[in-house]
């Protein structure tokens, strides 16, 4: 009888621990897919969200450019988090909203993002919890006026106080890492077709000349001879500018914001990869 009952015991036991394993297994794959983890990966490394240690100058990395892309096979789908079901749009065309933003650094860096590409902190990327994916938007900092345009490729961010998580790099020029968040306004840049990327590209520019600069030195003759024969080279102006005890060599301007994008990659190309857009 001692026998029997220690049998049936250790029965239950056995079962006890089986099914403490399968809730605990299938609590984790919910919590994988609600934080978009790569599960070749396991959990996150880092515990809490942080900023990057040695970050690179992210003052020059460009706006998002709006473009026509298909929506995400992934990512696109109704969904739960935290007890909590979303809808996702059929479209972001016309969308707006106001609310406050947070943003989201190095535990998430290089995991996946809802759409399945992995999360760039240096790029100019965002997560929202029902926009379809990809979708591109302006997104102004209401306490600055500063503005940025991302690409939001991921879901979040799961507090009923947010209404946007923009990357690090968006945080940046945003002026918000200080106070970790802000409050934003978000207006989609729809692009229903390939006809419709270039006229999206130039209503999401902000208004104005734009240069390209290219190089600075001690060395104003030196500047204005390179100068001379880079608007051969490209057939545009180009200006010399002093400041901070150093010359600055800039092409322009340029007044389409389309063409002087092109210009840059190719500046970059020749032998400039330092170049960076300035807007007056």
């Amino acid at each position: 009888m001692m026998l029997k009952n220690n049998f049936l015991q250790l029965l239950m036991l056995g079962c006890c621990f089986v099914l403490a394993a399968c809730s605990s297994s299938d609590s984790d794959s919910a919590s994988n897919k609600n934080k978009n983890m790569d599960p070749n990966k396991g959990r996150y490394s880092l515990k809490n969200d942080k900023m990057p240690l040695n970050p690179p100058n992210v003052e020059h990395v460009p706006n998002a450019t709006p473009k026509y892309e298909p929506y995400s096979r992934r990512g696109n789908k109704p969904y739960t988090v935290y007890g909590e079901s979303y809808n996702v749009m059929n479209t972001g065309q016309g969308f707006s909203e106001m609310g406050r933003a947070s943003w989201y650094g190095e535990k998430f860096h290089g995991y996946e993002t809802s759409n399945g590409e992995p999360y760039d902190m240096y790029s100019m990327s965002g997560a929202h919890k029902t926009l379809p994916l990809p979708s591109y938007a302006k997104i102004t900092n209401l306490d600055n006026n500063k503005q940025v345009i991302i690409r939001i490729n991921d879901r979040g961010p799961f507090h009923s106080d947010r209404i946007l998580d923009v990357s690090y790099a968006a945080a940046y020029k945003l002026g918000m890492l200080g106070k970790g968040t802000a409050r934003i306004k978000l207006d989609v840049i729809y692009v229903g077709s390939l006809a419709a990327t270039n006229s999206a590209v130039a209503s999401a520019q902000d208004s104005g000349n734009h240069y390209i600069q290219l190089v600075a030195s001690k060395d104003q003759q030196k500047l204005k001879k390179i100068a001379k024969e880079l608007e051969n080279k490209y057939q545009v102006q180009s200006r010399v500018q002093a400041a901070n005890n150093m010359f600055r060599l800039q092409l322009g301007p340029i007044g389409q914001p389309e063409l002087a994008d092109r210009l840059l990659n190719k500046v970059k190309q020749d032998g400039y990869p330092e170049g960076y857009m300035v807007l007056e």
